[in-house]
């Protein structure tokens, strides 16, 4: 009874940790791949069948403004002037096989929008942001408070 019991305990964790594993789902800290610096914290979520991302926290250094606006954004967007915090930054993925992708990505501080797909390696998360056949992908890692 008690082999039983430890094989399914183990299945379990095994099958609950790879299902923790494969998800983009959570939260997520965004690395700068030029400094290596964390820069924020993202939000992944589904809502009407589609992935979207928020920024729930920013690093920021002492005499950085700590709570920006999108003051680079288009001015035709929506979130032209409206806070960092809170602003959703990853619209509209599609799930296609293990990738999220169709959707866009806009860089807060540069005010550019990207087509973008994102992706699971092992316990991070890549995130690519494209034009055409340029691109540059980062490295998420999971957030832990």
């Amino acid at each position: 009874m008690k082999t039983l019991l430890t094989i399914t305990l183990i299945t379990f964790l095994s099958f609950f940790a790879q299902a923790q594993n494969n998800g983009v789902f959570g939260k997520w800290v965004t690395i700068d791949d030029e400094t290596g610096d964390k820069k924020s914290v993202v939000e992944i979520y589904e809502r009407n069948g589609k992935v979207y991302g928020k920024i729930i926290k920013l690093y920021r250094k002492p005499g950085e403004e700590q709570d920006p606006v999108c003051d680079e954004c288009p001015k035709d967007d929506p979130r032209y002037m409206k806070k960092v915090i809170g602003m959703e930054i990853l619209k509209d993925m599609e799930k296609d096989g293990d990738e999220y992708e169709d959707g866009e990505i806009l860089k807060p501080d540069e005010g550019k929008i990207y087509d973008c797909k994102i992706w699971r390696e092992g316990k991070n998360l890549k995130v690519r942001g494209y034009i055409a056949f340029l691109y540059r992908t980062q490295t998420w890692l999971p957030y832990t408070e």
